[in-house]
């Protein structure tokens, strides 16, 4: 694992990034908030582990410790015959797009944004459908009638989770309160748990039982004040029931991992192609996790629910409205 600390960036990384072997290794750069951040970027870890795990492969990783890395990160692995070289986070995706025709040769990827780019794999997820799942189960569990949302950047991909959580609730009692915050307009929106808790409070103070995180690294003081309280908080992207064992009512998960890993293995066996893989409920992008951290907030009819609500959703029968493609959200 390879981290900028300090120093003149491009030789520190060209010095790290050597080639091991004349085989082409995969490559992966982690958005802005560290690997191991609780959230988006260690979902993203989670696909290179079971990649590394299954083939015993090495991956070659590193940490952004602010955007403008980005563009010199991926020229570096691009250059030294990295394969394929995998971007995570919607704000890598004008770097990648500025970068990619560079190594017309060389196979990229991107999770959470669309790259027109003949050699580029993206990978965007319908978010709506799993907060959609997260609205319902945090209305279910509300005692007050009024639930919660903590956003990072203020964003289109937020906004549609935002928009599927209200919908979820809104389902289930039509007269829930839901209230929204977005942490601030730059990605750093993504890096600021103090803030984030202090949203939370200000929430939980005007009457909600359930807060969701839709904020990266921010969430997690989101779910520690909202647990400080004695409320439920909702994880998201990984799974943070474990983070608060029986605060976190669930974790609805963006499974970045399965993008990954989906990634590393099409290199791998050469079936890698360009384009763009839309992954929802039904293509598996999108769950929520029941396990032993949250089993006993979890009655028989909130996940006889959730699975009515998975199974509608993936054969089209509960339609989830989408922000990006259908316009503001009507809830």
């Amino acid at each position: 694992m390879i981290r900028f600390t300090s120093g003149v960036f491009c030789a520190v990384i060209a010095a790290a990034i050597t080639v091991a072997s004349a085989v082409a290794e995969p490559a992966i750069i982690y958005s802005v908030g560290g690997k191991f951040d609780g959230s988006f970027n260690e979902s993203a870890y989670s696909g290179v582990k079971r990649f590394q795990d299954e083939t015993g492969s090495v991956v070659r990783e590193f940490e952004l410790e602010r955007d403008a890395q980005s563009l010199q990160a991926l020229r570096n692995f691009a250059s030294r015959g990295f394969e394929p070289v995998v971007a995570i986070g919607f704000n890598q995706a004008n770097a990648l797009a500025q970068m990619a025709p560079d190594f017309p040769e060389t196979d990229f990827a991107i999770v959470d944004m669309f790259v027109d780019r003949p050699n580029v794999r993206s990978y965007v997820f319908k978010e709506q459908e799993g907060a959609y799942i997260g609205g319902l189960l945090a209305a279910m569990a509300s005692k007050s009638g009024t639930i919660g949302f903590v956003g990072g950047m203020d964003i289109p991909i937020v906004r549609r989770f935002l928009c599927g959580y209200k919908q979820g609730a809104l389902a289930v009692n039509p007269d829930i309160r839901v209230l929204f915050n977005m942490t601030g307009d730059t990605p750093a929106a993504f890096a600021d748990p103090v803030r984030g808790g202090e949203l939370a409070m200000g929430q939980i103070r005007q009457g909600a039982d359930v807060i969701i995180q839709a904020a990266g690294g921010t969430g997690i003081g989101v779910l520690q004040k909202a647990a400080d309280a004695g409320i439920l908080g909702m994880g998201t992207d990984s799974n943070q029931n474990g983070l608060h064992p029986g605060k976190v009512l669930t974790s609805i998960r963006k499974r970045v991992d399965n993008a990954v890993f989906d990634s590393f293995m099409a290199a791998r066996e050469g079936t890698f192609t360009p384009g763009v893989r839309v992954l929802g409920v039904a293509e598996g992008g999108m769950d929520w996790v029941l396990d032993d951290n949250n089993r006993d907030l979890i009655s028989p009819d909130m996940k006889a629910a959730a699975e009515a609500a998975i199974a509608g959703i993936s054969d089209g029968s509960v339609k989830v409205h989408d922000v990006v493609t259908e316009g503001a959200c009507p809830f």
